[in-house]
């Protein structure tokens, strides 16, 4: 896709997120299943409907915005981002140590998903596209909880489960 402008940025912005978001419902069943925390795993699935969610809000901002259209693309970091996620599983044992391992593969996840949001809600102001910023903004407020929730599990006990203390 030829950038000549900044909605066309927008769009290829806004097309690989909607990749990335495609690509993390299907790896978030994954991480529930391979995490022994349950709090973990419940919150893997929470997300897993969340993320459901903000792809239909992202369908919602493309109904909203007769302009904007889609191009078909790959989110070529949100695929690497799964398969580190997919290396943590294969170097380790079921237990604490994995699931502190997917807490940080998914909070890299996280800070991606924020980083995009983030932009995108800037470029949605700049070009006047107030339902599409605040369709956005929900997306981003969503993922900033997330991360805060993956911060508190790992806190409160799996880290120091995987110490060893």
């Amino acid at each position: 896709m030829q950038i000549n402008s900044l909605t066309d940025f927008f769009i290829h912005s806004l097309s690989d997120i909607y990749s990335a978001e495609k690509q993390l419902t299907r790896a978030l069943s994954k991480l529930a299943r391979e995490s022994s925390n349950p709090e973990l795993a419940d919150a893997f699935k929470k997300h897993y409907e969340e993320t459901q969610g903000q792809i239909e809000r992202l369908d919602q901002l493309i109904e909203a915005e007769p302009n904007i259209k889609l191009k078909r693309m790959k989110c070529h970091a949100m695929e690497g981002l799964i398969e580190e996620a997919g290396e943590v599983i294969e170097a380790t044992e079921k237990g604490s140590v994995r699931d502190a391992g997917l807490i940080a593969a998914a909070q890299k996840v996280e800070h991606y998903e924020i980083a995009s949001y983030g932009t995108l809600c800037t470029l949605a102001s700049q070009l006047g596209l107030k339902k599409a910023h605040d369709l956005l903004s929900a997306t981003l407020e969503e993922e900033k909880t997330t991360d805060n929730l993956l911060t508190k599990i790992a806190t409160s006990s799996i880290n120091k489960k995987a110490e060893g203390k």
